[in-house]
């Protein structure tokens, strides 16, 4: 953050009451600010007034527990062009190393000064208020009756109905059966279901005609035939006439309609995967979650929009090429279901996505990319809260990722226990599992000494063990070029204690000697290696190769020359350009770089030739092409024109010898001819035939 910057940004500091020990002259060093830097005391209460007085243009308020005091403040002065918070209270004065912990409060108001990113593409949800509920007959009809004056209800009844009793008014529709399938997101829920019972609720009139004359008692005021009791007298049919909504032949029982929200009574869930679609709520019994759910349905009727969080580039995408399997990490990872296969890439559907990045996260060719914030973007707050910490004299700093989850871990550290130390700099994200091997590797290689991330156990149990794989190949990096002592760590924390005794137990690792100067980009194997040069750059252990563990995204492919016999459909169904053939010789090429280790090459293979090997090539022979394999050109047995390799011909020999259309004298022969020779040598052999004695005509 420069000093021009600065001039333009109004920041108000205060040191809460005289809790925490700000040192003016050590921030306006390190922020580089044009002028003095005041310190209140109580800025929230005596001191508002002069808030008022000076707040305008670009303000940074240092504290958010007083955000809405101060937004209200400032619109009412009507001097501000933007206002932002930053908490530098909970996050670093509120510490037991509190009197070391300016460098790291200069570096979290530096990345709150900076510009807000680009703006991300928009994911629009329209809803009208059509709730469906679903479950027991008492329970749905007593959520209807609440909610029927604030949303346009429909009810579906599942299960045994008898006991309850239908509203006298029908001021919504009631149907009964049993539910085949609920698919789609707020404003947009498509619900299938069977009817069941013989009495179509949604055709009955409640004439009670039927509860009259059954002589079992085996329907009641619910309009729903108990089938255990019923004797199939069928007096119900009778009585229903016309009507028809008895009927216990029915053969058409599908059912479906579209819906804005479902409210699903039933139990156990409906949605296998952990986070289930927006406007669908299942509360259970715990009456504040039922609140809960009650005050989001009432207010979820109008126009919402939500961030686009990823872009993807199906071109580089390893899921799939000509039907053969590759990649299916982000498919596996998705805890709602948002990604599907289509063919030979994937299908992302954005009104399911949560903004989670757990698939860009382990997307091996970049192929997924995180927009909230992107890569680059995140990469600006970071290098920008390294340099200032190192200006304020900061050292061995730990960047700490974290979530909304996190955050409320961090607050309550800070309020009630140790804070967090000095050194350890948090940086939110939109989730825990935003960031990746692309990200960590290059904080390392801007200064970081550590990098963490904190699972709060509020994220899908799959995060938390696909992070540590991945964080295993960054330290497998790390550790080969020298760098001592683990830089990458996971966090496992439900609470304040349980987080405050694995963060201070953090020890500083190796850092680099010089931080880098490169900007991160959005290509996230491009990131990734720019870090890897500049770690290898000052590495206290100079390596030319590093082993990595198996499912790595970077390795090289072996080729066994024996089989191989240079089809090069690997080439083809490579989706990287890893894998390249030559167009002056019969020659399979590999370009290591460019490898993500999707396996696509090894299932395509026919005979089984090639095998992967994860390791990570730091030489600059990793960006050239190398030679797997070549062989020998076989010629046309009559002109000498290049037909294809001798090893693809002798193979091809090999496996027709036996076959019957093969089996006359010179039929093999043709096979190794070119096509004109081929057709040549069919139309004399017809002559020969065709003149010798007895022979057949000629063909005219």
């Amino acid at each position: 953050m420069s000093a021009q910057d600065n001039a333009q940004r109004n920041i108000h500091l205060c040191n809460c009451n005289g809790t925490m020990a700000l040192d003016a002259a050590v921030l306006e060093r390190a922020l580089e600010l044009a002028g003095p830097l005041p310190i209140h005391t109580q800025l929230c209460q005596k001191e508002l007034a002069a808030f008022a007085d000076h707040a305008s243009g670009d303000v940074l308020v240092a504290c958010t527990q007083e955000a809405r005091l101060f937004g209200d403040v400032a619109d009412d002065a009507g001097k501000t062009q933007t206002i932002r918070f930053v908490n530098i209270r909970e996050s670093a004065g509120w510490s037991r190393e509190a009197a070391s912990a300016i460098p790291k409060i200069a570096a979290l108001i530096a990345a709150a000064a900076l510009p807000d990113p680009q703006p991300v593409p928009r994911v629009s949800f329209k809803s009208g208020g059509q709730l469906l509920i679903i479950g027991p007959a008492a329970a749905a009809l007593s959520w209807a009756e609440r909610l029927r004056t604030h949303l346009a209800v429909t009810v579906l009844v599942t299960g045994r109905a008898t006991g309850a009793e239908l509203p006298q008014e029908r001021a919504y529709p009631v149907y009964s059966g049993s539910v085949d399938s609920v698919r789609g997101w707020l404003g947009a829920f498509d619900v299938a279901w069977r009817q069941e019972n013989p009495i179509d609720l949604d055709v009955c009139t409640r004439c009670n005609a039927c509860i009259k004359v059954c002589p079992e008692n085996a329907i009641d005021w619910s309009y729903q035939i108990d089938l255990d009791r019923c004797k199939d007298h069928r007096q119900c049919v009778v009585a229903c006439g016309a009507i028809g909504a008895v009927d216990f032949d029915r053969t058409s029982v599908a059912r479906s309609e579209h819906f804005d929200l479902v409210l699903d009574l039933e139990d156990g869930p409906r949605f296998a995967m952990h986070q289930p679609p927006q406007g669908y709520w299942q509360p259970g019994p715990d009456p504040a979650a039922q609140a809960d759910a009650l005050a989001d349905m009432t207010a979820a009727v109008g126009e919402f929009e939500k961030p686009k969080f990823f872009e993807y580039k199906a071109s580089i995408c390893a899921h799939s090429r000509s039907q053969q399997p590759g990649c299916n990490q982000c498919i596996d990872i998705c805890s709602t279901a948002a990604i599907r296969a289509d063919g030979d890439h994937i299908l992302v559907e954005p009104h399911l996505c949560m903004g989670c990045g757990a698939c860009t996260t382990v997307c091996p060719s970049g192929a997924l990319a995180y927009t909230v914030p992107s890569v680059a973007d995140l990469g600006t707050r970071i290098r920008t809260m390294l340099a200032t910490y190192r200006t304020a004299g900061g050292r061995d700093p730990c960047i700490l990722f974290h979530d909304a989850a996190g955050n409320a871990l961090i607050n309550a550290m800070g309020r009630r226990g140790p804070g967090l130390p000095a050194r350890v700099i948090p940086v939110m994200l939109q989730h825990m599992a935003a960031t990746g091997i692309d990200v960590w590797l290059a904080a390392l290689a801007s200064g970081a000494s550590n990098v963490v991330v904190l699972a709060t156990g509020a994220e899908a149990p799959q995060y938390a063990d696909a992070l540590e794989r991945q964080m295993a190949f960054s330290e497998s990096i790390a550790q080969a070029l020298g760098y001592q002592g683990p830089h990458f760590k996971l966090l496992r924390a439900a609470d304040a204690s349980a987080l405050a005794t694995q963060v201070w137990a953090i020890a500083p690792a190796l850092a680099v000697r010089a931080p880098s100067a490169f900007h991160w980009t959005t290509d996230k194997r491009t990131t990734a290696f720019l870090a890897i040069e500049h770690l290898l750059a000052h590495a206290p252990v100079p390596a030319t190769e590093i082993a990595l563990p198996l499912g790595a995204p970077f390795g090289t492919i072996d080729v066994n020359r024996d089989t191989c016999t240079m089809c090069l459909a690997c080439v083809g169904a490579c989706p990287e350009g890893a894998i390249i053939d030559n167009a002056e010789t019969p020659q399979l090429r590999f370009i290591e770089s460019k490898c993500v280790q999707c396996g696509i090459c090894e299932s395509t293979c026919p005979e089984d030739a090639i095998t992967l090997a994860s390791r990570l090539l730091l030489t600059p022979a990793a960006k050239q092409p190398r030679v797997l394999n070549e062989a020998a050109i076989f010629k046309c047995i009559r002109c000498d024109k290049p037909l294809g390799t001798e090893k693809l011909i002798g193979s091809m020999l090999t496996r027709l010898a036996g076959h019957s259309m093969f089996s006359e004298p010179g039929a093999l022969d043709r096979l190794k001819m070119c096509a004109d020779c081929r057709v040549i040598d069919m139309m004399k052999s017809n002559l020969e035939t065709a003149s010798a004695p007895g022979g057949p005509a000629p063909s005219r």
